[in-house]
Parts: structure tokens; sequence; C-alpha cells
């Protein structure tokens, strides 16, 4: 049990720099917007997390690797002290890359080397926080990719992340259906006993009315329908903060989409690309999603209709689009995707993001991780083509206030049966 915990923080860590191995290191230090941080402070972050909640709680002789990353890179536990503002990341030049890099080989030889020494008894009593720190950095995977690709999406020349040999041309989607759904008591939330988050829990029953849900995701072509309809221009499709956003963003189309000689191109991790209208739309806030569901005279699953719906069918994770694939963009629905529910993009719900009936966050510091930011987001459900699979299950709850748009988000269209 401890080697095949070593091996999964090991491997987890690896996945991190493998990530970062294709940037330069000018791109370490760039935070385009308030939203993003730079990939050299996910790094130290990462760390920073095991350092604080492992090593040095529970190994006496260890001192931290520079006193001054305790308040540089803690996120937001304001009970461990008062983080550097977020919003000002980028704009630290020191410590260097090169530092982080040794700082993240400090802890892990500190860490790997104490784990191989402690007797397994001893184990259980640090096995709960060194999963929930793997599954806290395999979040920051797949923020990496969302902030890299935001990153390099403001430079005029849309550099590619990588030059991706690994994507495969989008088939054509089939028709959407909407499958018709018998309501009655669901039990919803994580009932297993591996590992999940705090705001999954506890199970608890809800009572569903009979519901339709979408077979696929909104593709891009069906979101152009949207848009040549003067989806961007009516304010009766849009709620009334969404349409402020409207007014003053400028929003006219999907975030990463650009028109160029009357063509529409999609910015993407490997470059900008031609817009395939059968791939999925995404990178759409919820106000988007709202509105284009309004338009269509439907709306969006709650989060209760959305697990049901996983659950009733027996879909899993399986062979979605994930990082592991290596895709890193959204693809068409084909016989493998399973409807989509699994990877490819986020999908919104109507839900949301608040505390289950009976929710209590955990004591000290780490129950800050969930609890005090269940307010003015919404809940997502399924995971991305960034997120890892081992990452993700049916009862996982992610959230992004409505006006977000650079995550890998898409559309899931329900309505009442």
């Amino acid at each position: 049990m401890k080697q095949q915990l070593i091996h999964s923080y090991q491997k987890v860590r690896d996945r991190t720099t493998a990530i970062c191995q294709p940037l330069a290191v000018e791109d370490y230090v760039i935070q385009s917007m308030e939203d993003v941080s730079p990939p050299k402070w996910h790094l130290a972050h990462t760390t920073w997390f095991f350092e604080t909640f492992l090593l040095l709680p529970h190994l006496p002789e260890y001192s931290a690797f520079d006193p001054m990353f305790q308040m540089l890179f803690n996120s937001y536990y304001q009970s461990l002290g008062n983080p550097y503002p977020r919003m000002r990341r980028g704009l630290l030049s020191r410590p260097t890359v090169e530092e982080v890099y040794r700082y993240r080989q400090h802890v892990d030889e500190c860490l790997c080397t104490w784990l191989d020494d402690l007797p397994e008894t001893r184990m259980k009593k640090v096995e709960d926080l060194l999963v929930m720190g793997m599954h806290h950095e395999q979040q920051h995977q797949e923020l990496l990719l969302m902030d890299i690709k935001y990153n390099f999406s403001i430079h005029p020349a849309y550099p590619a992340y990588i030059q991706n040999t690994k994507t495969t041309a989008s088939k054509q989607s089939a028709p959407m259906s909407l499958h018709s759904v018998e309501g009655g008591i669901f039990e919803m939330g994580y009932g297993g006993r591996q590992f999940c988050f705090d705001n999954e829990l506890p199970r608890h029953q809800v009572i569903l009315k009979p519901y339709l849900f979408a077979s696929r995701l909104v593709t891009n072509r069906e979101f152009l329908e949207f848009i040549h309809a003067g989806g961007y221009q009516c304010a009766d499709h849009w709620l009334s903060d969404g349409w402020d956003c409207v007014q003053k963003f400028r929003w006219d189309s999907p975030l990463y989409w650009r028109k160029i000689n009357a063509e529409w191109f999609e910015f993407t991790l490997t470059g900008l690309q031609r817009l395939h209208p059968d791939e999925p739309v995404s990178h759409v806030s919820y106000y988007e999603a709202d509105a284009y569901a309004r338009w269509r005279n439907l709306r969006l699953p709650s989060e209760a209709e959305w697990e049901h719906y996983a659950n009733l069918h027996g879909l899993t994770p399986g062979n979605g689009n994930f990082l592991e694939t290596g895709r890193y963009h959204p693809a068409a629905c084909g016989e493998n995707h399973k409807q989509q529910l699994f990877g490819d993009l986020w999908e919104w719900t109507s839900s949301a993001y608040s505390p289950y009936p009976g929710y209590k966050p955990a004591k000290g510091a780490l129950g800050e991780y969930n609890g005090k930011f269940m307010s003015n987001q919404y809940v997502l459900r399924g995971g991305c083509c960034v997120t890892p699979r081992t990452h993700i299950r049916e009862s996982y709850r992610n959230f992004f206030q409505p006006d977000k748009r650079w995550q890998f988000s898409g559309i899931r269209l329900a309505d009442d049966a």
C-alpha cells in the first residue's frame, strides 16, 4: 500500500512537470488576467500544499525550504496567514523558475524519504492528506492548461503550446435528440469508499420530476445559428447580469472564436484552427449557455438531473476524452464518447453551488478548500479534455462564477418532460 501511494504521488508530480515541458522560460511568468495564475506559481503552490499540510506538521525535523514561500504560494487559506494577492502573482520575478523546480525536487525527496521510512501502522494518518494533495495537484494540472491557453491567446501571432500529433479529425455529429427520463426519488452524492471532496457529501435523497435530457453537447454549428439569429444582440434571451456582461465585455461569440476574412477560426492549444462545425461549442459562460438554451425554448439540466442520468444509464468516465488522450481539445460526439457525459467539456448546470443538506466543512485550514466558495457560483459536471481521468467521478462538483469563460465549458440541454 505504501509503495503504491509513493508511486502514485510521483506519477502525479511528474505529469505536472510534463505539462510545463513545452514552455519557454518566459512563458512561466505570464499572468494575462486576474483569473489566470502564472505556470511558475502553479508549480510552487502545489508543492507548498504538500510542504504545508504534510511535511511541516508531521515531520518535526523538517524546516520550510524558504519561509517566504509560505506567504507567496498560499492561495486563499486565511487561517494560515495573509496570502500574496492573486491578481499580482505575475509581478513576481523571484523566485526564479529554476528555484521553483529546486523547491519541487526538495519537497519530493523529503516527502518520499519520510513516507518510505514511515511504519505502515502510521500510514493511515497521512494517507488521506496525501491523496487529497494529489487530487489538488490534478486540479492544478487542468488549471495549468486553461491558463496557458489564455496566456497564449492574447498574442497576435496565436502561438501553439504544442504541435499535437495526437489530434484526429472530428467526425460528423449525429442529430441531437432529447431522451425522456422517468422521475422519482434519487440518492445523489458520493457513496463509495475511495476519495471524494467534502462538497460531494453527504449523500442525500432528492425528488425528481420527469425530464428530458439531450443526447450530446451543443455543437459549434448549432451555436452559430444562435449568433446568426442575433443572439448576442437580443436582450430577451439573457439574464439581466448576463446581458450586462454582453454589453460590458462586448461579447459576440465564445471566448476563443476569431472571425478572419468572413471565416470563423478557433484558438486552441495547437494554435489557431478553422472552426470545426461538429465539435462541441466550448469556453462559454453560464450566461451564454443559459441564453442559448432559452433561445431554443429549452433549459440547462440541474445537477441532480445530470447525476441521475449518469447513474441511470451506467455512464462512467471510461473512454472519455480526458487529459490522458493528449488531444487537449473537445471532439465531436462519437460512439466511444458515451454521449459526451464525461470528458470533452465541463457541462454547465442550472444549479447554484451550495451545500448539500447536512454538509459540514472540515475543521482547520482544509475546511477552506470548498465550503467558503459556496456563493455566487454555478455547478458544472463531467470533466473535460484537460481533466485527468482518475480525478473525475459521477458525483464530482466543479464550480465557477457565471461570467467565467476560460475554463473548458460547454452546453447540455434539458427540459421538463
